[in-house]
């Protein structure tokens, strides 16, 4: 292990040793003689002279007539002698050879020793070598944090010897590293990590340190070891990344407000633009100036739906769109967007219709705003792309595991979509039609938005369609916090068994399926010809007003073939409620506004004659009062912009009431102050931005003077150009009483300003 300081140092003359063949190295283990010895030949000749004097003596005393017996104990000690010689001289090579058998085989395991250390050093050299080329830095700390090695990288980042590391602290180099305490690794190994700035001589680095924090089973001694890398390239990309970011969402902010603001400064011109196109309608024109204001109205109509696309895709763009969750009902808000889409619809002679089923919650949870903005959009492409037929709206409740939700459907029968252009329809400014030849207009942005909308309220929007077949929009939108209806309705229609008259086929299915939803029977027939066979089960007749005449020929026709005890109800459009008085004088009794709201249609069915669609008027219910009449309203009006001041008064003058008009805050606060008890307003009108004083501090220095003068608070509706759901919920929450959004639609100005006086 790198750092231990068990592994055997190398001497200076490692390298030149190394070079070394390893014979030489073998001589170096060698082990020396103990004691000196003299020359071994010398050592071997003695006994052979003195074995030859021996014999030479016996041969001598055989000679000289010694006596056999010494002649022959000459001979026996000279052979004695002689064989003691050959067995001591065996027993001592015998003793050498071992001892150069065991001195051979120290000198090969010294010799093994020796190498295997030399390869182990190697082996380390080659080690450190290589995390030294990596550029990691390596270091091993003790419990206290003190350096027990580092590697030489380390040591040349910090600027100091290696051999000087040891026994210091991170912190005493500058590094900001602690150590991890025992207990976070008690009884196993702990491994943890950070980015670390290091201060270097070349400025400061970081590095990502990975530290391991062990005990040992045996020692229970602790060691904290790590390895870290360079990283400053990576944390120079992420500071590059980060700057670039910001610019960029400093950018997108700066082109949001660029375009809020533009949106907002546009939308007040186009309040007086608007508002005077619909005054000048209603004054006596020649057919030709009708037609020029109809022009002014439905191009200004087209600039504001645009202004409010790119308004809204500002501030999506920007991330600062939040939905507002509140209450609403489903069913009002589908029966409101079709019936503002209505007049459209009726203008290309094409039906558009709605259908809400009986198991629909009648309050969820959701953005209100957010929700008939969608609706909106769907709606109003498939009018807009629908020449023929009709729009069929179908609200429905669909259970699944994740929870209930409401399913919007939009089915048209207009041209269609091709697979490719399904797929690219819900981009930013893309159309079903991008050529320079196409019929209708539009920046591409509605689906887009409608898209992001329904994500942000955790919805989604889908479309299947083929070409030449019509398309169908699904918006599926969480049913969260549903309340129900109060009742089982399911039934209630159980006795009425209806022919609905209509060539309108999409408005007469709508109405059939709310009759069968509640237990009714209907059929639909498009011309009174075909509803003779239905003439025995029937009690209820539904009548398009289009296929009536002046005389009701067709009721009358149908009263003679069979349906006379049937009650019968017409279906008007805006257009000919100028006929109601004609429609009762030839038997109809009640009437239906198209496009026919479910709760209406179920409300004349169950009540007959009293219903809301109700008697048909007489005429001295036509009569309409006059203006300046008892209801005539005081009105004050804090309108900085004279054409939008104008437009108001003459609005409010129109139908009857008192207004008086001031340019700023404060002159509103001054007038709403000074007023005598005799003679107060009965609502105050006040826009938002005025110079001076601001409507909000305006609204809040009236609400003081009330307060302290002890006197009811008078109604305050705030007038402006910012729709924004969270605008609306500010100006309340700070003390008005109702919001009115530019640009104004006359009546409803009138009708917003008398139901304040009324509450």
């Amino acid at each position: 292990m790198i750092g231990d300081e068990t592994v055997t140092k190398v001497g200076p003359q490692r390298l030149a040793d190394q070079a070394e063949p390893a014979a030489q190295r073998r001589l170096l283990a060698t082990t020396p003689p103990l004691a000196p010895t003299m020359d071994r030949r010398e050592h071997e000749g003695l006994p052979f002279a003195i074995f030859v004097a021996l014999v030479v003596l016996a041969g001598l005393s055989h000679l000289t007539g010694a006596p056999p017996f010494i002649t022959a104990g000459v001979l026996a000690t000279s052979l004695a002698g002689l064989a003691l010689f050959l067995r001591n001289r065996r027993s001592e090579h015998d003793a050498v050879s071992i001892l150069d058998d065991t001195a051979a085989r120290s000198r090969a395991e010294i010799e093994t020793m020796a190498d295997r250390m030399w390869e182990m050093q190697e082996s380390e050299e080659r080690f450190r070598g290589l995390i030294d080329a990596l550029g990691d830095l390596v270091v091993h700390r003790d419990r206290d944090g003190r350096i027990v090695y580092a590697n030489r990288v380390f040591a040349d980042l910090v600027g100091q010897d290696q051999v000087d590391l040891a026994g210091m602290t991170l912190k005493e180099l500058g590094v900001d590293i602690g150590i991890v305490p025992d207990a976070a690794f008690s009884g196993r190994d702990c491994l943890s990590s950070t980015d670390v700035v290091i201060r270097t001589p070349n400025g400061p680095r970081w590095f990502s340190w990975i530290e391991l924090s062990m005990r040992d089973k045996d020692s229970a001694e602790v060691s904290h070891r790590a390895i870290a890398r360079d990283i400053t390239a990576r944390k120079q990309a992420e500071s590059s990344l980060i700057n670039a970011r910001e610019r960029a969402e400093y950018a997108s902010q700066a082109k949001s407000r660029f375009l809020a603001t533009v949106s907002h400064e546009i939308r007040t011109p186009m309040n007086g633009i608007m508002g005077m196109a619909k005054l000048l309608a209603d004054t006596r024109l020649t057919p030709e100036q009708r037609t020029y204001v109809g022009a002014v109205s439905t191009s200004a109509s087209a600039l504001l739906a645009l202004i409010e696309d790119l308004l809204d895709y500002s501030k999506i763009e920007a991330g600062r769109f939040a939905p507002e969750p509140q209450p609403m009902s489903p069913r009002e808000i589908a029966d409101n967007v079709v019936e503002l889409l209505a007049a459209r619809a009726f203008a290309k002679d094409i039906g558009l219709a709605c259908h809400v089923a009986a198991d629909v919650p009648q309050i969820i949870t959701a953005d209100p705003g957010r929700v008939r903005q969608v609706l909106l959009n769907l709606i109003g492409n498939a009018v807009k792309f629908t020449e023929t037929g009709g729009v069929l709206v179908n609200v429905t409740r669909q259970s699944t595991s994740g929870g209930d939700h409401l399913v919007f459907s939009i089915t048209d029968t207009g041209p269609g979509l091709s697979e490719a252009d399904m797929d690219r329809i819900f981009e930013d400014f893309e159309q079903a039609d991008g050529t320079s030849t196409r019929k209708h207009g539009g920046a591409g942005l509605g689906l887009a938005i409608s898209k992001r909308l329904a994500a942000a309220m955790s919805g989604t929007i889908s479309v299947s369609s083929a070409p030449g077949e019509g398309s169908q929009f699904v918006f599926q939108l969480p049913a969260r916090e549903p309340i129900e209806t109060t009742g089982d309705r399911a039934g209630v229609l159980v006795d009425r068994r209806a022919v609905i008259v209509s060539e309108n086929a999409t408005e007469a299915e709508a109405i059939a399926r709310t009759i069968r939803a509640h237990g009714g029977d209907a059929e639909i027939v498009a011309n009174a010809a075909q509803a003779l066979p239905f003439a025995r089960f029937c009690n209820v007749l539904l009548i398009d007003a289009r296929l009536e005449d002046n005389e009701c020929r067709t009721l009358k026709r149908l009263r003679r073939t069979g349906f006379m005890t049937c009650e019968a109800v017409t279906l008007i459009a805006p257009s000919d409620r100028g006929a109601l008085v004609e429609f009762r004088a030839g038997g109809y009794a009640t009437f239906l506004a198209r496009p026919v709201r479910g709760e209406t249609l179920l409300r004349v069915l169950l009540a007959g004659n009293a219903a809301v669609g109700g008697l048909l008027p007489g005429p001295s219910q036509l009569v309409t009062a006059p203006a300046g009449s008892a209801s005539s309203l005081s009105v004050l009006i804090a309108e900085d912009n004279d054409i939008n001041a104008m437009l108001a008064r003459a609005t409010l003058q129109k139908a009857g009431h008192h207004v008086d008009i001031v340019n700023n805050g404060r002159a509103a606060v001054d007038a709403v102050a000074t007023e005598s008890p005799a003679r107060r307003y009965d609502v105050v009108l006040m826009d938002l931005h005025m110079p001076l004083m601001d409507g909000m501090d305006a609204i809040a220095a009236i609400r003081r003077h009330e307060e302290a003068s002890g006197i009811a608070p008078v109604p305050i509706m705030v007038l402006s150009a910012d729709s924004q759901e969270r605008t609306r919920h500010a100006v309340l929450a700070h003390g008005a009483s109702g919001f009115v959004t530019k640009p104004l639609d006359p009546q409803a100005l009138v009708h917003a300003v008398e139901s304040q006086a009324a509450a």
